[in-house]
């Protein structure tokens, strides 16, 4: 089957034998596990798949999907774009991602308890003390401190290519406060409203069940002397990029969304303020970044955070899911060391690769990036949303002279990776009315509780929507699809 020669919704469909295609095999025949859904979409006359298409994006938009952009002249908000033809992940691949993921997030949470007491890591000469006291967000005022169950990174998200040898790379661990959750659950809710016959052929894992586990993995962690704890979402407020997804965890967790001034401490315990007076607050999710949760231990002016809740989480009182200090592990420097991690805390091999990765302070590394930025992606330590990133073989010679302007400015801020073939997948287009092939990322999301562990089996796979683009991130005009992980 050449895709090239069907009609309707895949007539535009050209395939580039020099990326993995996740559709079609190397002889543009399509893969097996994508047979029944590829006859199906290919079998629906354009007019009406516009038409669901349009729908799609209506009820998107009618139920505030949306974020910001803060990049642009002013902040805007804008609809999440969602794709209607949804990426499938069988069973045993899955499983390899799955245990992969939780083997990472193991690691990193024994490398954050082992930084802020021992430092065994850095005595055996594996990770250098110097990279984790500059990184921006090691909080030397966790030192000594227990949280309970010894859980420092409750939820981390994985994010994984694909290559085009056909394997799943690492490409970033994110564990302060990984966001895109709400977009997985909307986008199989989206799909069965739009088309819920797909859903007759494959025998796919629920995706729904993620709120449930993030309560349990929440009241897991109570503190110590708290029979039936009090959770809530805390959140910066409804002009946050993430707004949506924090009301809708609250709403499907069943918990109280609250922002800073909801909050007050009093003798070192949390309360919310309710009409019925003060009620105590046991664990707080909180999506606020840690300098701004305390006006009283970090910036002073932040205006939505609460006063004295570190004491009171210094204290014990309270729990902060993720814990502070969490962002010094996924710092991208760190992620050069993680193969050492892994094997120093588990004793095992890493089941997941790195992406080769190197980091500018070292100046062995440091020489070879600046010779060979037109080959290299540069990425900043500290970012998220894909900021900061620079793509050698699109630069400009001008550009590329910055950048190294840049690099040396401050080398510890910066790492380089091998511009990779991130895998593609059919993706609607409105312009040509058709499909395209369009690269993809998967980001993971995994729990961690006291004697409790979940990896949501489904994850969020972002697609880069302009041609050719590889920053799938939707603050850079990136979209999602539906992931379907197959049960055995």
């Amino acid at each position: 089957m050449n895709p090239t020669n069907f009609k309707h919704l895949f007539s535009s469909y050209d395939s580039n034998e020099n990326l993995f295609d996740e559709i079609f095999d190397k002889d543009k025949n399509v893969r097996d596990v994508y047979k029944k859904l590829f006859d199906l979409y290919n079998g629906y006359p354009i007019e009406e798949f516009i038409n669901l298409n349009n729908k799609s994006k209506t009820n998107s938009f009618d139920q505030g999907i949306t974020f910001q952009v803060y990049n642009d002249a002013k902040p805007q908000e804008k609809i999440f774009p969602f794709d209607l033809f949804p990426r499938i992940i069988d069973h045993d691949e899955w499983q390899t991602i799955e245990i992969g993921a939780l083997q990472r997030c193991k690691a990193l949470n024994a490398f954050i308890g082992d930084i802020y007491h021992d430092q065994k890591i850095i005595k055996a000469g594996i990770v250098p003390m110097e990279l984790i006291s500059s990184s921006a967000n090691y909080l030397r005022q966790m030192g000594g401190l227990d949280p309970v169950g010894g859980i420092y990174n409750h939820i981390s998200g994985t994010d994984l290519i694909k290559h085009s040898d056909g394997k799943y790379y690492v490409l970033e661990d994110n564990i302060r406060c990984p966001s895109g959750v709400s977009y997985v659950m909307y986008n199989r809710n989206a799909l069965k409203r739009s088309l819920f016959g797909s859903f007759n052929h494959y025998n796919i894992e629920p995706v729904a069940d993620y709120s449930e586990n993030l309560l349990q993995i929440m009241e897991s962690v109570k503190p110590n002397g708290v029979d039936t704890p009090t959770c809530v979402i805390l959140t910066p407020g409804v002009f946050n990029s993430a707004y949506y997804e924090h009301s809708f965890l609250a709403k499907t967790s069943g918990i109280e969304l609250v922002e800073g001034r909801d909050l007050v401490v009093e003798k070192d315990f949390v309360y919310m303020k309710t009409i019925y007076g003060l009620k105590k607050v046991d664990v707080i999710y909180r999506r606020i970044d840690d300098t701004y949760l305390d006006p009283l231990a970090f910036k002073e002016d932040s205006a939505i955070g609460v006063p004295g809740l570190f004491s009171a989480y210094k204290k014990g009182n309270v729990t902060l899911v993720n814990a502070p200090g969490t962002g010094v592990a996924d710092d991208k420097a760190i992620y050069t060391y993680m193969p050492e991690i892994i094997k120093f805390y588990l004793g095992e091999e890493p089941i997941l690769n790195n992406v080769h990765t190197y980091h500018c302070s070292r100046p062995k590394e440091l020489k070879y990036v600046l010779e060979n930025i037109h080959n290299l992606v540069v990425k900043p330590v500290d970012e998220a949303g894909g900021y900061g990133i620079s793509i050698g073989n699109r630069l400009t010679k001008a550009e590329i002279e910055a950048v190294k302007k840049v690099i040396l400015d401050n080398p510890r801020k910066y790492i380089a990776q091998p511009i990779l073939s991130l895998s593609v997948h059919a993706t609607y287009i409105d312009d040509c009315q058709s499909f395209e092939q369009r690269h993809i990322d998967l980001r993971t999301f995994t729990l961690l509780g006291q004697d409790k562990e979940f990896v949501l089996k489904g994850g969020l796979t972002r697609v880069a929507l302009k041609k050719g683009n590889l920053i799938v991130n939707s603050s850079q005009g990136g979209g999602s699809k539906d992931t379907w992980v197959l049960k055995k």
